[in-house]
């Protein structure tokens, strides 16, 4: 079985992806040192581009599988192995392409590595939503505080 072979180097370049793509927003988040904001605009435009960033590290890792997909020649062109990396790193499965029988496992694979990439990613995005419940809070109870007249 061929994939058995292939499947740990996959498993550990999407790993590196993600750590990566990761590594890139937590600077960005970090280094704006700003608070979080709290108004609605700004708390849009934030969320806007966390899950443009977001979105943008599953791109190279769906790339990722795709390449393999066409090296290995279990995909012949590249249009299908994209659109069979991103339908499977996505668990959308429609199954109008589908890997050769002695590659079959590196779909399943794939699409557990989409599960669990997909989580680290819906956990930063409830990281950053939960900061701004936070500041917001915080920024209630000071204004609460403040207009009640101390004894």
């Amino acid at each position: 079985m061929p994939s058995l072979f292939l499947a740990p180097f996959l498993v550990v370049g999407t790993v590196l992806l993600h750590a990566a793509g990761f590594s890139l927003v937590f600077q960005a988040l970090t280094k704006s040192r700003l608070r979080s904001p709290t108004e609605t605009w700004p708390v849009t435009w934030l969320l806007i581009w966390v899950t443009l960033l977001l979105v943008l590290i599953h791109c190279p890792e769906i790339a990722l599988w795709a390449v393999a997909y066409l090296w290995t020649g279990c995909i012949p062109d590249p249009d299908s192995a994209f659109y069979f990396s991103g339908v499977t790193y996505t668990t959308i499965g429609y199954g109008d392409v589908v890997l050769p029988e002695s590659w079959h496992m590196l779909g399943p694979l794939e699409g557990l590595m989409g599960v669990l990439m997909c989580g680290l990613s819906t956990g930063l995005f409830f990281a950053v939503v939960y900061r701004i419940y936070v500041v917001r809070l915080q920024k209630e109870q000071e204004s609460h505080s403040q207009a009640q007249p101390s004894r």
